[in-house]
């Protein structure tokens, strides 16, 4: 048995990829891993992304990165991308499932950074995150450590959503309008939910139009400051629709 059993580690671990260069993504089943140190020049450090599981329908990896310097400045944004859970009318889902279990193995003291997810919507069907096809960037903080700040201000507090208590945040960002969910009773390690709880709500109450597309679905850290392990063992997300 402990043969077998060490056996399984050394497969585990000879499947695992590591991924450390500022553009680097990995294709893992129906998702991509992708690096994105896109705010990297604001400070100094370093960042490694690795693959640990896959399969067609969820994934699994970490992210290990040391930052200093720009305390208030993002310095990327290591996230899984789903590649099939896209190109549906807001008005059109009928659910959008999703499960997010996370940890940090290790982390600094006075770390600055948050887990979230970052969902593109847009008026074409198709558009990459962050350019000119981009029409909101809606945040779901999972986490949020060391006292930072999503872009704009709080519209509305004690929002109860998926099980939790969130703060609404709005505010633009070149083209786009960015609505920050951030949660306000703790950190969601074991997130299991309906996006499509928080697609209603922003349709509902913030004027987002239920024609928009979902044009990615994207969930991972972005640090600021400190250095930390962040491990998720189990990621999934889909969208149901009609």
């Amino acid at each position: 048995m402990l043969f077998s059993l060490s056996l399984l580690l050394l497969a585990a671990l000879s499947a695992a990829q590591t991924i450390s260069g500022p553009l680097d993504c990995l294709p893992a089943g129906n998702y991509q891993l992708c690096q994105n140190l896109w705010g990297r020049t604001s400070g100094v450090g370093s960042q490694s992304s690795t693959l640990v599981s896959k399969a067609s329908n969820s994934v699994g990896w970490s992210t290990t990165w040391n930052w200093s310097n720009g305390p208030n400045a993002v310095k990327s944004y290591a996230n899984v991308e789903s590649t099939v859970a896209k190109g549906v009318q807001l008005q059109n889902v009928v659910s959008a499932p999703t499960t997010w279990t996370w940890s940090y193995s290790t982390r600094s003291d006075g770390i600055r950074a948050d887990v979230a997810y970052d969902i593109w919507t847009g008026v074409p069907q198709v558009g990459t995150p962050a350019s000119k096809n981009s029409s909101y960037e809606i945040m779901i903080w999972l986490s949020g450590l060391g006292g930072i700040q999503p872009v704009g201000s709080a519209v509305t507090r004690g929002i109860s959503l998926a099980g939790h208590t969130w703060d609404l945040w709005r505010g633009p960002n070149q083209n786009w309008q960015v609505l920050s969910f951030v949660i306000q009773d703790g950190e969601a390690t074991n997130f299991n939910v309906d996006l499509n709880e928080f697609f209603k709500y922003i349709i509902a109450n913030q004027g987002v139009a239920p024609t928009q597309y979902i044009q990615s679905i994207q969930a991972g850290t972005e640090p600021f400051t400190g250095s930390a392990v962040l491990v998720t063992s189990n990621y999934s997300v889909a969208i149901n629709h009609k």
